[in-house]
């Protein structure tokens, strides 16, 4: 038998049928241990055309002509086909194949033989494809021996890597799991598994060096791998969530290690799904519990045996709710494991107790952090805003021209006051959408975006911001230069004239004239406090009913 599921051409001239012709290599006798991956019989000039690569042909020579031109065309077309070897019988056509055959058959490096006694060809068809079919079933049964191991070493409690190193011990090379996305999750090596020989070297710095091939072929297979999806989803979605990669790095794996991986493959699929619910479900009943507690659902006295059970022991200090809610182009489909576990992760650098749940429905991802002290608030809520966007970039979340997650850090205090903050955090999260971006929001300076939000369809606040910048609307969108920036900046600096030239770039004058433009427009008094709180107001207003 092959190593890859068939035979060779060696193996078929031992077996009886073809013995019995007397075979005589005549041409490549040391390329006899080519696979014969099918058996076929013709005397048709152009059969060729007929064969897909690694047949056997046999033939009683009728279709390979009678002029050297011929044969030559012949023995090149089934060389070109990558046939497995050409066996031809004496007697019909040739009494001895001709020498054109002979030298045209092993310059193409096409294995010829001639067969001195005639036999039933359908007789050695039929003992070919048995021993190939043969041979392909042992395989099966090695890669179903694999499925056994593998199943059984989860059902003694391991997991992916256990899997993988029996994998990868079958294999002889290392094995890696990586996301859809090409991201390194588990990595085995050869010799690694209980009772294996010597360990082979560090997967991890063959993985570095794949990576690298793998980049400068513009993110393409390695050479000579062999790649199997992990499915995902339902039966028949078509959703990859993983990929095992068996690289060529001993040897080129065989069709035996692409079947024994995709048996592999089956189970990870289960072990991953049940691993992702398990998280996701975890995630999920974390978040419910800050939103029962947001709610009012849960009494501060209750709340924090039922965090202790999850998980979460803030000590003595004061608790910071924090919330991310996350643009509807950006929100995972059905995996916010990935997204919880990456977070989590980035967390873990922060330094306090963290607990983080997930709210897919609305978008959100609150969490309560356990501080010190008030006083670390600021310094804190700057780590974790980090932590909460590497997280999603680490997840595959960041989409190309989506607005980035929004970040609202509430009011410390205790289990009280984390169910307000953390309610008001949620609220003011939606409404921070639409204003300018930061790192993160302090939910205590959003009260009048979280009240314009809520009025946002209201039709008498459209109407006010009309009446109040509507002429500079219009003159904006026809004339230049604008002049709604000139005012908004103007306003963040409570009328300072030098300090609103300095940041717009301007000389006084030219800033006076802009000043004077605006007044006229609007027909009011940029120094009465009654207009500057309108104009204000207006112009807050207006980020929400864009």
């Amino acid at each position: 038998m092959d190593s890859q599921g068939g035979i060779t051409v060696r193996r078929a001239l031992e077996l009886p049928g073809l013995r019995a012709g007397l075979p005589e290599v005549v041409a490549c006798a040391d390329r006899l241990d080519r696979t014969v991956r099918w058996v076929h019989a013709g005397e048709v000039p152009h059969i060729a055309s007929l064969l897909k690569g690694g047949e056997l042909l046999l033939t009683t020579g009728i279709g390979l002509g009678s002029r050297p031109a011929e044969q030559r065309v012949f023995v090149r077309g089934l060389a070109e086909r990558g046939i497995a070897a050409l066996v031809v019988e004496l007697g019909s056509r040739f009494d001895r194949l001709p020498a054109t055959i002979v030298e045209t058959a092993r310059a193409a490096g096409l294995p010829l033989v001639q067969l001195h006694r005639e036999v039933p060809f359908v007789s050695v068809t039929e003992e070919v494809h048995t021993e190939i079919v043969n041979g392909h079933y042992a395989l099966l049964r090695q890669a179903e021996e694999v499925h056994r191991r593998c199943t059984e070493a989860l059902l003694d409690g391991g997991g992916v890597p256990q899997v993988l190193r029996i994998l990868a011990d079958f294999a002889g090379n290392p094995v890696f799991l990586e996301t859809a996305e090409g991201r390194l999750l588990y990595a085995a090596a050869p010799g690694t598994a209980p009772g294996a020989g010597p360990a082979a070297a560090d997967p991890l710095q063959i993985w570095e060096g794949l990576r690298g091939q793998r980049a400068a072929r513009a993110a393409g297979p390695p050479a000579g791998a062999v790649l199997v999806d992990v499915p995902g989803g339902g039966h028949g979605t078509g959703t990859v969530r993983a990929r095992l990669v068996l690289p060529a790095v001993s040897a080129p794996p065989l069709p035996v290690h692409r079947l024994a991986a995709e048996r592999a493959a089956d189970i990870l699929a289960v072990v991953l799904m049940q691993a992702r619910q398990e998280e996701e479900l975890a995630a999920r009943g974390r978040g419910d519990f800050l939103t029962d507690l947001a709610e009012g659902r849960i009494h501060a006295e209750h709340a924090p045996a039922q965090a202790k059970v999850l998980g979460f022991k803030p000590g003595e200090g004061p608790l910071l709710p924090v919330v991310m809610r996350l643009a509807p182009e950006s929100a995972p489909s059905g995996n916010w494991a990935l997204l919880a576990r990456a977070v989590l992760e980035e967390l873990s650098s922060v330094g306090v107790p963290v607990l983080l749940g997930v709210r897919p429905v609305e978008g959100r991802v609150p969490l309560l952090l356990g501080l010190r002290s008030e006083s670390e608030r600021t310094a804190v809520a700057d780590r974790v805003a980090t932590a909460l966007r590497a997280g999603v970039e680490r997840a595959g979340l960041e989409r190309p021209g989506a607005q980035p997650p929004v970040v609202v850090v509430g009011v410390a205090g205790g289990w009280a006051a984390a169910s307000a903050g953390l309610r008001h955090a949620a609220e003011t999260a939606t409404a921070a959408q639409g204003l300018p971006e930061r790192p993160w929001y302090d939910a205590r300076r959003l009260d009048i975006d979280l009240l314009l939000w809520r009025l946002r369809e209201h039709p008498d606040l459209a109407a006010f911001v009309d009446r109040a910048i509507g002429p500079l609307r219009a003159h904006d969108r026809s004339s230049r230069p604008p002049l709604l920036p000139t005012l908004e900046v103007y306003l963040a600096h409570a009328g300072r004239k030098a300090e609103t030239a300095r940041e717009l770039h301007l000389n006084r004058q030219t800033l006076y004239n802009r000043l004077a433009r605006i007044a006229e427009l609007l027909g009011t008094d940029l120094d009465d406090p009654q207009t500057v709180l309108a104009l204000s107001l207006a112009l807050w207003a207006r980020r929400h009913t864009l």
